[in-house]
């Protein structure tokens, strides 16, 4: 199995600076990005209309990926901001830069 199919992501979504935001693991960045814009990503991000991509983190092994999603869910706010903000401080849509 080639690195790209055992590798994944880990990345957050949001509104609008520091509003509303949903932490994923995926092991294709790009289409999943693409889920929830269309809103069949997952039912939060449609509720929330959280469409804009404005972290995201590369792993080798999709089940270290997982493990790191569990890890960001659990931390507070103020720490994922500083996350995003150490990478991206104007939260830009990443997005553009998969496609």
């Amino acid at each position: 199995m080639d690195q790209e199919k055992r590798g994944g992501w880990v990345y957050i979504m949001a509104d609008h600076y520091r509003g509303s935001m949903y932490v994923g693991v995926t092991s294709n960045l790009a289409r999943r990005i693409h889920q929830h814009r269309m809103g069949t990503g997952s039912d939060y991000c449609a509720q929330h209309k959280l469409h804009r991509l404005v972290w995201a983190e590369r792993g080798d092994r999709i089940e270290d990926c997982i493990a790191h999603e569990k890890r960001v869910k659990r931390w507070h706010r103020e720490w994922k901001f500083e996350l995003i903000e150490r990478g991206n401080p104007d939260w830009a849509d990443l997005f553009a830069f998969l496609i």
